[in-house]
């Protein structure tokens, strides 16, 4: 079975996020989509909710699970039985990053591989940082985010 991990902090999750998750689950028997605790990121949601959101949104599809971390990302493959990681990539400043952190994760793991997903034009630019700062300051993040993640926004700026 071939076991793919789709990692990120999903602060909150949004239609890019989904759309690579969507296209890596067309790819491999099982997405698990790894949701990153990211202290140092402080983000919005707690752990536990941006997980139960990724699920949310993620529940159409069958073969997509979804488990968080707070751990080396290459120990968690480990022991999630994953073969690869499955990123997407925005603009080249992701790639940037994402080259170094592949390299990283290969000197840590040989074995593990990393796929990229190309986002296509509409979500190239879409970050949920942005997100999060439209939906503070009550703009309409419905084009940008699932259903269930615009609610959680506009609870969480509602009692800000």
């Amino acid at each position: 079975m071939k076991r793919a991990l789709t990692p990120g902090t999903f602060d909150p999750i949004t239609s890019g996020h989904l759309d690579v998750i969507t296209r890596a689950a067309q790819m491999v028997d099982e997405v698990i989509v790894a949701v990153a605790a990211s202290p140092k990121k402080r983000p919005l949601f707690a752990l536990e909710e941006r997980a139960r959101l990724v699920r949310e949104a993620t529940a159409h599809l069958p073969n997509v699970r979804v488990e968080p971390f707070d751990d080396l990302l290459v120990d968690f493959a480990a022991k999630m039985d994953a073969t690869v990681i499955i990123k997407g990539l925005r603009a080249i400043t992701d790639f940037e990053y994402e080259f170094q952190m592949t390299a990283i994760n290969y000197q840590l793991n040989q074995a593990l591989e990393t796929l990229f997903i190309m986002s296509p034009p509409q979500y190239m630019y879409l970050s949920s940082s942005i997100v999060r700062e439209l939906a503070s300051l009550g703009g309409d993040v419905s084009q940008f985010v699932p259903p269930c993640v615009a609610r959680a926004l506009a609870e969480r700026f509602a009692t800000a």
